[in-house]
Protein backbone atom coordinates (compact mmCIF):
# COMPACT_ATOMS: atom_id res chain seq x y z
CA UNK A 1 0.00 0.00 0.00
CA UNK A 2 1.22 3.50 -0.77
CA UNK A 3 1.23 6.17 1.94
CA UNK A 4 1.82 9.87 1.52
CA UNK A 5 4.13 11.95 3.73
CA UNK A 6 6.91 9.37 4.13
CA UNK A 7 8.96 10.20 1.03
CA UNK A 8 12.02 12.26 1.88
CA UNK A 9 11.94 11.53 5.61
CA UNK A 10 14.90 10.12 7.53
CA UNK A 11 14.14 7.12 9.72
CA UNK A 12 16.09 5.24 12.36
CA UNK A 13 14.91 1.69 13.09
CA UNK A 14 16.42 -0.41 15.88
CA UNK A 15 16.40 -4.20 15.92
CA UNK A 16 16.38 -3.98 12.12
CA UNK A 17 18.27 -7.19 11.32
CA UNK A 18 15.16 -9.37 11.44
CA UNK A 19 11.48 -9.61 12.26
CA UNK A 20 9.42 -6.48 12.81
CA UNK A 21 12.44 -4.16 12.62
CA UNK A 22 13.53 -5.52 9.26
CA UNK A 23 9.99 -5.31 7.89
CA UNK A 24 9.59 -1.73 9.13
CA UNK A 25 12.86 -0.69 7.50
CA UNK A 26 11.88 -2.31 4.21
CA UNK A 27 8.41 -0.73 4.26
CA UNK A 28 9.60 2.79 5.10
CA UNK A 29 12.27 2.63 2.40
CA UNK A 30 9.66 1.45 -0.10
CA UNK A 31 7.63 4.53 0.78
CA UNK A 32 10.57 6.79 -0.04
CA UNK A 33 12.22 7.34 3.34
CA UNK A 34 15.96 7.17 3.89
CA UNK A 35 16.36 4.45 6.51
CA UNK A 36 19.19 3.78 8.95
CA UNK A 37 19.03 0.18 10.17
CA UNK A 38 20.51 -0.44 13.62
CA UNK A 39 21.33 -3.86 15.05
CA UNK A 40 24.30 -5.90 16.26
CA UNK A 41 24.59 -8.37 13.36
CA UNK A 42 26.58 -6.69 10.61
CA UNK A 43 26.20 -9.44 8.02
CA UNK A 44 22.45 -9.61 8.46
CA UNK A 45 22.10 -5.83 8.33
CA UNK A 46 24.06 -5.63 5.10
CA UNK A 47 21.80 -8.28 3.56
CA UNK A 48 18.67 -6.28 4.40
CA UNK A 49 20.24 -3.05 3.15
CA UNK A 50 21.21 -4.82 -0.06
CA UNK A 51 17.60 -5.92 -0.57
CA UNK A 52 16.31 -2.38 0.01
CA UNK A 53 18.81 -0.85 -2.40
CA UNK A 54 18.09 -3.48 -5.04
CA UNK A 55 14.46 -2.36 -4.90
CA UNK A 56 15.48 1.27 -5.38
CA UNK A 57 15.39 2.40 -1.77
CA UNK A 58 17.93 4.28 0.35
CA UNK A 59 19.31 2.46 3.37
CA UNK A 60 22.31 2.52 5.69
CA UNK A 61 23.54 -0.35 7.87
CA UNK A 62 24.72 0.83 11.28
CA UNK A 63 26.10 -1.80 13.64
CA UNK A 64 25.13 -0.76 17.15
CA UNK A 65 24.14 -2.19 20.51
CA UNK A 66 21.32 -0.35 22.29
CA UNK A 67 22.61 -1.59 25.66
CA UNK A 68 25.79 0.48 25.13
CA UNK A 69 25.39 4.25 25.33
CA UNK A 70 28.62 4.99 23.47
CA UNK A 71 27.54 2.63 20.68
CA UNK A 72 24.18 4.41 20.32
CA UNK A 73 25.82 7.84 20.28
CA UNK A 74 28.31 6.73 17.63
CA UNK A 75 25.49 5.27 15.55
CA UNK A 76 23.52 8.53 15.60
CA UNK A 77 26.65 10.46 14.66
CA UNK A 78 27.15 8.18 11.66
CA UNK A 79 23.54 8.69 10.60
CA UNK A 80 23.97 12.44 10.84
CA UNK A 81 27.04 12.26 8.62
CA UNK A 82 25.26 10.16 6.00
CA UNK A 83 21.69 11.47 6.06
CA UNK A 84 21.49 14.46 8.36
CA UNK A 85 19.02 14.69 11.23
CA UNK A 86 16.38 12.06 11.95
CA UNK A 87 12.64 12.78 11.96
CA UNK A 88 11.22 9.26 12.40
CA UNK A 89 12.40 6.83 15.07
CA UNK A 90 11.16 3.27 15.58
CA UNK A 91 12.33 1.71 18.84
CA UNK A 92 11.89 -1.97 18.07
CA UNK A 93 14.94 -3.75 19.54
CA UNK A 94 13.85 -6.15 22.24
CA UNK A 95 14.43 -9.51 23.84
CA UNK A 96 12.02 -11.99 25.51
CA UNK A 97 13.48 -14.41 28.04
CA UNK A 98 10.71 -16.09 30.06
CA UNK A 99 11.40 -18.31 33.05
CA UNK A 100 9.77 -18.92 36.44
CA UNK A 101 10.58 -16.04 38.79
CA UNK A 102 11.84 -18.46 41.45
CA UNK A 103 14.68 -19.44 39.09
CA UNK A 104 16.08 -15.98 39.89
CA UNK A 105 17.67 -15.60 36.46
CA UNK A 106 19.14 -12.20 37.25
CA UNK A 107 21.21 -12.33 34.06
CA UNK A 108 18.05 -12.58 31.99
CA UNK A 109 16.26 -9.90 33.98
CA UNK A 110 19.14 -7.51 33.47
CA UNK A 111 19.38 -8.25 29.76
CA UNK A 112 15.68 -7.57 29.25
CA UNK A 113 15.81 -4.36 31.27
CA UNK A 114 18.95 -3.16 29.49
CA UNK A 115 17.52 -3.87 26.04
CA UNK A 116 13.79 -3.33 26.36
CA UNK A 117 13.79 -0.31 28.67
CA UNK A 118 17.20 1.35 29.01
CA UNK A 119 17.99 0.72 25.35
CA UNK A 120 14.79 2.51 24.35
CA UNK A 121 15.73 5.43 26.60
CA UNK A 122 19.24 5.62 25.18
CA UNK A 123 17.93 5.92 21.64
CA UNK A 124 15.32 8.51 22.62
CA UNK A 125 17.93 10.57 24.44
CA UNK A 126 20.24 10.48 21.44
CA UNK A 127 17.62 11.65 18.92
CA UNK A 128 15.25 13.83 20.96
CA UNK A 129 16.78 17.07 19.68
CA UNK A 130 16.54 15.84 16.08
CA UNK A 131 12.83 15.23 16.53
CA UNK A 132 12.02 18.52 18.24
CA UNK A 133 14.10 20.48 15.71
CA UNK A 134 12.31 18.77 12.81
CA UNK A 135 8.92 19.61 14.31
CA UNK A 136 9.98 23.21 14.95
CA UNK A 137 10.76 23.53 11.24
CA UNK A 138 7.24 22.41 10.36
CA UNK A 139 8.11 18.82 9.43
CA UNK A 140 6.46 15.64 10.65
CA UNK A 141 8.34 14.12 13.58
CA UNK A 142 7.57 10.69 15.00
CA UNK A 143 8.71 8.52 17.87
CA UNK A 144 7.28 5.00 17.62
CA UNK A 145 7.88 2.58 20.47
CA UNK A 146 7.14 -1.10 19.83
CA UNK A 147 5.84 -2.53 23.09
CA UNK A 148 3.79 -5.74 23.38
CA UNK A 149 0.40 -7.10 24.35
CA UNK A 150 2.50 -8.59 27.16
CA UNK A 151 2.32 -5.17 28.84
CA UNK A 152 -1.29 -5.97 29.75
CA UNK A 153 -1.64 -9.77 29.90
CA UNK A 154 -1.35 -10.87 33.53
CA UNK A 155 -2.16 -14.54 33.02
CA UNK A 156 0.84 -15.30 30.79
CA UNK A 157 2.77 -17.36 33.34
CA UNK A 158 6.57 -17.06 33.54
CA UNK A 159 6.70 -13.86 31.48
CA UNK A 160 6.52 -11.48 34.44
CA UNK A 161 9.77 -9.62 33.86
CA UNK A 162 9.31 -9.40 30.10
CA UNK A 163 5.77 -8.08 30.62
CA UNK A 164 7.03 -5.58 33.18
CA UNK A 165 9.62 -4.20 30.74
CA UNK A 166 6.99 -3.81 28.05
CA UNK A 167 4.58 -2.18 30.51
CA UNK A 168 7.38 0.29 31.23
CA UNK A 169 7.64 1.09 27.51
CA UNK A 170 3.88 1.58 27.23
CA UNK A 171 3.79 3.90 30.25
CA UNK A 172 6.92 5.73 29.11
CA UNK A 173 5.26 6.42 25.78
CA UNK A 174 2.22 7.89 27.51
CA UNK A 175 4.35 10.15 29.69
CA UNK A 176 6.55 11.28 26.81
CA UNK A 177 3.51 12.66 25.02
CA UNK A 178 3.40 15.32 27.73
CA UNK A 179 6.94 16.38 26.81
CA UNK A 180 6.88 15.94 23.05
CA UNK A 181 3.26 16.59 22.08
CA UNK A 182 3.27 20.32 22.86
CA UNK A 183 6.28 20.60 20.55
CA UNK A 184 4.50 18.78 17.71
CA UNK A 185 6.43 15.52 18.02
CA UNK A 186 4.08 12.54 17.81
CA UNK A 187 4.56 9.57 20.11
CA UNK A 188 2.94 6.27 19.15
CA UNK A 189 3.00 3.10 21.22
CA UNK A 190 2.34 -0.10 19.26
CA UNK A 191 1.55 -3.32 21.09
CA UNK A 192 1.64 -6.38 18.81
CA UNK A 193 0.30 -9.74 19.80
CA UNK A 194 1.71 -12.98 18.41
CA UNK A 195 3.95 -12.03 15.50
CA UNK A 196 6.46 -13.86 13.36
CA UNK A 197 9.87 -13.00 14.81
CA UNK A 198 13.01 -14.44 16.37
CA UNK A 199 11.85 -13.72 19.93
CA UNK A 200 10.79 -17.30 20.64
CA UNK A 201 14.20 -18.58 19.53
CA UNK A 202 15.75 -16.85 22.55
CA UNK A 203 13.79 -19.03 24.99
CA UNK A 204 16.02 -21.65 26.64
CA UNK A 205 13.19 -23.42 28.47
CA UNK A 206 11.88 -26.29 26.31
CA UNK A 207 8.46 -26.30 27.94
CA UNK A 208 7.95 -22.58 27.45
CA UNK A 209 9.16 -22.76 23.86
CA UNK A 210 6.60 -25.51 23.21
CA UNK A 211 3.94 -23.38 24.89
CA UNK A 212 4.60 -20.57 22.42
CA UNK A 213 4.42 -23.06 19.56
CA UNK A 214 1.06 -24.27 20.82
CA UNK A 215 -0.28 -20.72 20.99
CA UNK A 216 0.86 -20.08 17.43
CA UNK A 217 -0.85 -23.26 16.24
CA UNK A 218 -4.07 -22.30 18.01
CA UNK A 219 -4.25 -18.59 17.21
CA UNK A 220 -1.93 -17.93 14.29
CA UNK A 221 0.39 -14.96 14.04
CA UNK A 222 0.67 -11.60 12.42
CA UNK A 223 3.39 -11.31 9.83
CA UNK A 224 6.16 -8.80 10.52
CA UNK A 225 5.08 -6.98 7.34
CA UNK A 226 1.57 -6.50 8.76
CA UNK A 227 2.97 -4.78 11.84
CA UNK A 228 5.27 -2.72 9.61
CA UNK A 229 2.22 -1.57 7.66
CA UNK A 230 0.76 -0.22 10.91
CA UNK A 231 3.96 1.74 11.56
CA UNK A 232 3.91 3.19 8.05
CA UNK A 233 0.25 4.13 8.41
CA UNK A 234 0.57 6.01 11.70
CA UNK A 235 3.71 7.89 10.68
CA UNK A 236 2.19 8.98 7.36
CA UNK A 237 -0.82 10.78 8.84
CA UNK A 238 -1.02 14.59 8.66
CA UNK A 239 1.38 16.00 11.26
CA UNK A 240 -1.43 17.22 13.54
CA UNK A 241 -2.86 13.66 13.82
CA UNK A 242 -1.34 11.37 16.45
CA UNK A 243 -2.50 7.76 16.69
CA UNK A 244 -1.11 7.42 20.15
CA UNK A 245 -1.85 3.81 21.12
CA UNK A 246 -2.43 0.80 18.88
CA UNK A 247 -2.90 -2.80 19.96
CA UNK A 248 -2.69 -5.17 16.98
CA UNK A 249 -3.42 -8.88 17.38
CA UNK A 250 -4.26 -11.94 15.36
CA UNK A 251 -8.05 -12.13 15.28
CA UNK A 252 -8.07 -15.36 17.31
CA UNK A 253 -5.87 -13.98 20.07
CA UNK A 254 -8.10 -12.90 22.96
Amino acid sequence: MSYENLAGRTALVTGAASGIGEAVAVELAAQGAKVALLARRAERLEAVVGKIRADGGQALAVVADVTDGASVDAAVERIHEAYGSVDLVVNNAGVMLPNPIEDARVDEWQRMIDTNVTGVLRVIGAVAKDLTDAAARGRSADLVNVSSIGAHVTGFTNYAVYGATKAAVTHLSALLRGEFGPRDVRVTNIEPGLTESELASHIDNDGLREQVGGMVDAMGTLSAAEVADVVAYVTSRPRHVNLRQIMVLPTRQA
